[in-house]
């Protein structure tokens, strides 16, 4: 009887915990994302409704769109977020398309490279511990980053083959 009574309990508290994650932890799905760079805002889209709201940090010289390699400036335009990392020098990293064929023909005028690797990313692995507030100054190369636990609701939000468009 005691037995019967123990397996019942257990059985009842793991169906209320598994009803209890998966309400506490609805699973999004985006089918667009949106970056405001002057609002320092990552937006999850689907159906041109605002899923989620991240503030963000840019690149280190974050006013004006990406001109050349080097320049510390996050993109702005259209891009896909077109591959992911799991294993990067941060914590998860998704791939923007820049350059695009605007941004490389522009780069070409100048006679300048147009630079690349740019990335949605969490923070540098070893340093999560920093968390929000990694957002008190722009300080990637012209990435966008959010904290890990961001990223990770990112991660599971956005498959490959996203549109992303950065504005000013």
């Amino acid at each position: 009887m005691y037995r019967q009574a123990l397996t019942t309990t257990m059985l009842v508290c793991t169906a209320v915990l598994a009803v209890g994650q998966s309400a506490a932890t609805p699973v999004l799905r985006a089918d667009r994302v949106l970056v405001l760079k002057k609002e320092r805002s990552l937006q999850l889209m689907s159906e041109g409704e605002v899923l989620k709201r991240y503030r963000i940090a840019l690149g280190g010289d974050p006013v004006g769109p990406k001109a050349r390699q080097g320049d510390h400036k996050t993109p702005e335009g259209a891009y896909v977020l077109d591959s992911r990392n799991a294993h990067s020098h941060f914590y998860k990293s998704i791939h923007i398309s820049y350059p695009n064929d605007r941004d490389r023909a522009a780069a070409r005028r100048n006679g300048v490279p147009p630079g690349g690797d740019v990335y949605v990313h969490g923070l540098p692995n070893g340093y999560r511990w920093v968390g929000a507030s990694h957002r008190l100054k722009d300080w990637t190369d012209g990435c966008i980053a959010v904290t890990d636990e961001e990223m990770d609701e990112i991660w599971a939000a956005v498959p490959n083959g996203t549109a992303i468009e950065i504005r000013p």
